[in-house]
């Protein structure tokens, strides 16, 4: 018998690809037609399948790069599906038009099991506030080495146990 600690991932590390699109629905129920066309969604069907397994009924997930909104949603939409009772999402982002249409989306939630909330703020303040009580999933767009900060990488890795980063292109730069 292992410990569940043995299962578990490391604070930051990466989750594999559970399947090309996982828990995607056609109906447009779980957003469909954006979230399950980001690249991230098999990582997010994963990384709730696995917490799940462990017998988890609540979860937090943070969006750092949430636009307006529609994975996030989504993920928590999701969550609720697979059976967790307590779903607390936040999505940050910088652009206010972006967070007003986020927000007039959670509007339209009507399930007391989740609890989305969309604020305005820069990444890497927003996410080392995250470090106190991180997050289980953090969603973000991996820019790389070049396009990020120290700073921003340490916070996004402090700031949840599963980082959902964009994921590397193929060696022949196209798509699979």
């Amino acid at each position: 018998m292992t410990s569940d600690s043995d299962s578990r991932p490391e604070r930051g590390s990466t989750i594999p690809i559970a399947g090309p699109r996982a828990g995607c629905r056609r109906d447009g129920r779980h957003g469909a037609r954006g979230a399950c066309a980001d690249p991230r969604w098999p990582q997010i069907v994963a990384a709730l399948a696995a917490l799940r397994e462990r017998h988890r009924r609540a979860v937090r997930i943070v969006d750092a790069d949430c636009a307006c909104g529609t994975l996030l949603i989504a993920a928590a939409r999701h969550a609720h599906a697979a059976g967790f009772t307590g779903i607390e999402a936040r999505g940050i982002h910088r652009s206010p038009t972006l967070i007003g249409r986020a927000r007039a989306a959670a509007a339209r939630l009507h399930d007391p099991a989740i609890g989305v909330v969309f604020e305005r703020a820069e990444a890497q303040q927003a996410l080392a506030a995250e470090a106190e009580f991180p997050a289980d999933i953090v969603l973000w767009h991996d820019a790389g080495p070049a396009g990020e900060s120290a700073g921003v990488r340490a916070a996004v890795a402090a700031a949840g146990r599963w980082i959902i980063g964009d994921p590397a292109p193929d060696a022949g730069g196209g798509r699979a």
